[in-house]
């Protein structure tokens, strides 16, 4: 019995650490941000700096160039996910309700988008982007940012989808429901969380896509993760830590939002279409 709780007692120690390890991991980046976001000057080895002032976050919003990043990212992400959205959610309805030739393997080829470094082939779609104009314009970057979405807006409510019981929606017609009206009040009804996860996914991969953006955009459209490349080099860094933590709000936020049906589950059964 005393060898059962040692070992119990290490084993929870060893767990503690290992949380307040990630804790750091996790939270210890974000800490500094805020610092350094609100630092005068730090003068070294001292960790905290040597006064605290808001004179940054206002170098922030008052700067046209950054407010016009952020403009764009709070805008073009939208039209990315409900563009991704209209052309997605259809190909994971047939991919989740009927066989037909090739289905695994286009499935195999929406997944292997995001195997392998993007940068490769976004240099060969420049030229095809030149050819027909969309080099810095909205819907090159629109395009550009809509290959990181794919993946999510497919594969997670193909998996939602799939799993509505089709006993389910034959119930709902045997009481008289249409077609249409089963597939909303039944099986997109179920399916509605995966594709709530799909949608905020979508969103952050998009909000957060720089190389493509980078390449297709500049110079006329800069979003706020392509303009921290120009920002590490010719601002101070309390600029930097202001802007990136006016990055990351909106993926804490989303994902605090979609935490309930994330940890319940939906996001890894997005990876388990059969």
């Amino acid at each position: 019995m005393k060898q059962f709780s040692i070992s119990r007692l290490t084993r929870n120690f060893a767990l503690t650490l290992f949380a307040l390890a990630l804790t750091v991991f996790i939270l210890g980046p974000l800490v500094w941000l805020a610092i350094r976001a609100f630092a005068t000057t730090r003068t070294y080895p001292n960790l905290l700096p040597d006064g605290w002032t808001f004179h940054w976050w206002d170098v922030v919003f008052k700067d046209a160039s950054m407010q016009s990043a952020i403009l764009n990212s709070l805008v073009i992400s939208p039209v990315v996910v409900a563009v991704s959205a209209i052309i997605c959610l259809p190909a994971a309805y047939a991919f989740s309700r009927f066989t037909f030739f090739g289905r695994k393997t286009f499935l195999v080829l929406l997944f292997s988008v995001n195997s392998f470094p993007k940068m490769g082939l976004f240099a060969a779609m420049a030229s095809m982007f030149y050819t027909f104009n969309l080099m810095g314009t909205f819907v090159g970057v629109v395009i550009v940012q809509i290959l990181g979405t794919v993946i999510f807006m497919t594969w997670i409510p193909a998996a939602a989808f799939s799993s509505v019981s089709p006993s389910l929606e034959e119930a709902a017609r045997d009481a008289g429901a249409s077609k249409l009206g089963v597939f909303f009040s039944v099986t997109l009804r179920m399916a509605l969380p995966g594709i709530l996860v799909a949608l905020v996914m979508s969103f952050l991969a998009a909000f957060d896509e720089a190389q493509g953006t980078y390449l297709v955009g500049a110079p006329t459209f800069f979003t706020m993760p392509t303009a921290m490349y120009s920002m590490v080099q010719n601002y101070p860094p309390q600029v930097s830590a202001v802007f990136s933590i006016l990055l990351s709000i909106p993926s804490v936020v989303l994902m605090l939002a979609a935490r309930k049906h994330i940890m319940g589950g939906q996001l890894a059964e997005g990876f388990q279409i059969r």
